[in-house]
């Protein structure tokens, strides 16, 4: 007889939830805030807000350890050797 468990959420699935709601909010005060004004390449001022903070706790949770906090990131480490390099992260 087949019996069927309810798998438990990961980590992950809890972890995602409130990261999204608090990058809601940030935008809708970001956007409240500019009134009238137009916004412009609010992609890459967002990527450059949230990257550095992301490295730096990442690369601590690694121990500096480039190939583990790659792995962490979901990227390889050249790219991660790259981003660090253009946030002066690690020097």
């Amino acid at each position: 007889m087949l019996t069927l468990t309810k798998k438990e959420p990961s980590f992950d699935s809890y972890s995602r939830k409130p990261l999204a709601n608090e990058v809601r909010k940030a935008m809708k005060r970001y956007y409240r805030q500019l009134e009238s004004n137009a916004p412009i390449d609010v992609y890459d001022l967002v990527l450059s807000e949230i990257e550095p903070p992301l490295l730096i706790q990442t690369m601590k949770y690694a121990k500096n350890n480039q190939s583990k906090a790659a792995k962490i990131l979901g990227i390889n480490r050249t790219t991660l050797r790259t981003k660090l390099k253009k946030y002066n992260i690690g020097k």
